[in-house]
């Protein structure tokens, strides 16, 4: 097995450095046998950090793996949020101590934490901390005072040759060290914010569900607020943050999460969960890699000459294709023959650089079991919108319709589903989330797991009541008291 990986676009593209056994181009890395990568260090050098480009799902594949690699989803998505640079402002201080007072302007690279600026070699070290990436293109400008103007991943192919010189001197530096995860911090107040979006069409809360949980919230001792994605600026005012709305990576939910745990508050959901869930490559990965059931699944890659022989041998017509990030099954297409997936793909590959192809299960129903620190809190079955193969239909009006429901005691949910679900949750974290089975003859699939999982009233809190949104405001008031304690 190999110990280290250093991922690029193209070998050419480490042409001025000394051959390395290490470097692997990121198609054949991300084609790589899971078995064969797990544990391995992997330094991504790809040139396109940018949401869903190469060196993204480099990344993201490579976590899923549970593989160390720099730069982790959480800094490639921090770095293309500026909001985040205003959390740092304690930098201003230091910047106006070392830098001179006769520029305007400075760009620096940061190389491994390392500058070739003495002056700037703690503040280096800071933003590498911050932002762990291989290259950081930092930017300073001095309107009043010294402030960090931009903050962005550096590319190894633009690189200078005195630059080339540095980046190799780091590399080799880095690599012997210990890879480690920042502290988390943590606060000690008892007010919570929900946030949630009155415009949403389809929230994970209606507006009863949000009434209940502020309701279980106050009768435990917790002042509960709504808030929505213009009150950034606040979050800092509370102990908690609970998201209701609808989640994304490259979306104010996720910073808001980000901010909330940088400051120590209790979150649901959390960002690690976020960038679990939210993005179906990963998930895909993440479940195969660890022998979780999951439909036979393909990924295809934008820039590749697909065998459709081969594809059409490992899963028969028909199959559903998957953008990575739909959700309420948004960007989910069923395709019945070649042509169909060939038109298809070319759709869905002008949103993302790689899908995913998976085979049909069909059923009348999906299990959806929610959980809460890694217990089944609640099920649920939801039947398929009529004559319509999945639980949503989202017709051509903009309108959508989705199927039946049923809720029912955990307990009265065979036990084998519960295992497999809590199997895949246990690779996720601790959080509240929604695991989406099938459930055929002979095995379990897991379709998918929800950060974000829907609790509306009159659904999934049919058979629990109200006792449903005391369990979820009661974990809020455990894990703060958990802090204060601490």
């Amino acid at each position: 097995m190999q110990d280290l990986y250093i991922v690029v676009d193209a070998p050419e593209d480490w042409a001025p450095y000394y051959p390395s056994s290490e470097l692997i181009s990121v198609k054949d890395f991300l084609s790589l046998q899971v078995g064969k990568s797990a544990k391995a260090k992997v330094i991504n050098l790809c040139r396109d950090y940018g949401y869903l480009g190469t060196g993204y799902y480099c990344s993201l594949l490579a976590e899923a793996r549970g593989q160390r690699v720099i730069p982790s989803i959480r800094s490639i998505t921090d770095l293309s949020n500026h909001h985040f640079y205003q959390l740092y402002d304690e930098m201003d201080e230091p910047l106006n101590k070392y830098l001179q007072q006769d520029n305007h302007a400075l760009m620096t690279k940061i190389f491994f934490g390392q500058t070739s600026i003495p002056a700037l070699e703690k503040i280096a070290r800071q933003l590498f901390e911050l932002y762990p990436c291989p290259i950081l293109e930092v930017s300073f400008a001095h309107p009043v005072k010294w402030q960090i103007e931009t903050i962005m991943p550096g590319s190894l192919v633009q690189l200078n040759e005195a630059e080339q010189s540095e980046f190799a001197s780091a590399i080799d530096q880095y690599s012997r060290q210990i890879w480690r995860k920042p502290r988390s911090k943590k606060r000690y107040r008892f007010e919570l914010a929900i946030l949630c979006n009155s415009q949403e069409k389809l929230p994970p809360s209606d507006n009863k569900a949000i009434k209940n949980f502020i309701r279980a919230g106050n009768e435990l001792g917790i002042d509960v607020d709504l808030i929505d994605a213009n009150d950034y600026a606040r979050l800092l005012e509370y102990d908690a943050l609970f998201i209701r709305e609808t989640t994304a990576i490259d979306h104010h939910t996720y910073r808001f999460a980000k901010r909330a745990e940088s400051k120590g508050l209790v979150v649901l959901d959390d960002p690690d969960s976020i960038l679990k869930c939210t993005n179906k490559v990963f998930l895909a990965d993440l479940l195969n890699a660890n022998g979780v059931p999951t439909p036979k699944t393909e990924l295809l890659l934008r820039d590749s000459e697909f065998d459709y022989a081969y594809l059409e041998q490992q899963i028969s017509y028909p199959g559903v294709l998957k953008i990575p990030d739909g959700s309420f099954s948004i960007g989910v297409v069923k395709v019945a023959s070649r042509e169909e997936l060939q038109q298809q793909c070319a759709e869905l590959f002008k949103k993302s650089a790689i899908l995913l192809y998976q085979e049909y299960v069909k059923t009348d129903f999906d299990w959806r079991i929610g959980f809460l620190n890694n217990k089944p809190i609640y099920a649920c079955k939801y039947f398929m919108a009529r004559d319509h193969w999945q639980i949503y239909n989202h017709g051509n009006t903009g309108t959508s319709k989705s199927g039946g429901f049923e809720s029912m005691p955990v307990h009265q949910v065979p036990k084998e589903v519960i295992k497999v679900a809590s199997k895949a949750v246990k690779l996720i974290g601790d959080g509240l989330y929604g695991v989406d089975l099938k459930q055929l003859p002979d095995r379990n699939v897991i379709i998918e797991v929800n950060d974000n999982p829907s609790v509306d009233s009159g659904v999934e809190d049919q058979y629990m009541g109200y006792d449903l949104y005391l369990t979820i405001m009661g974990e809020f008031l455990r894990r703060l008291e958990r802090q204060h304690i601490a």
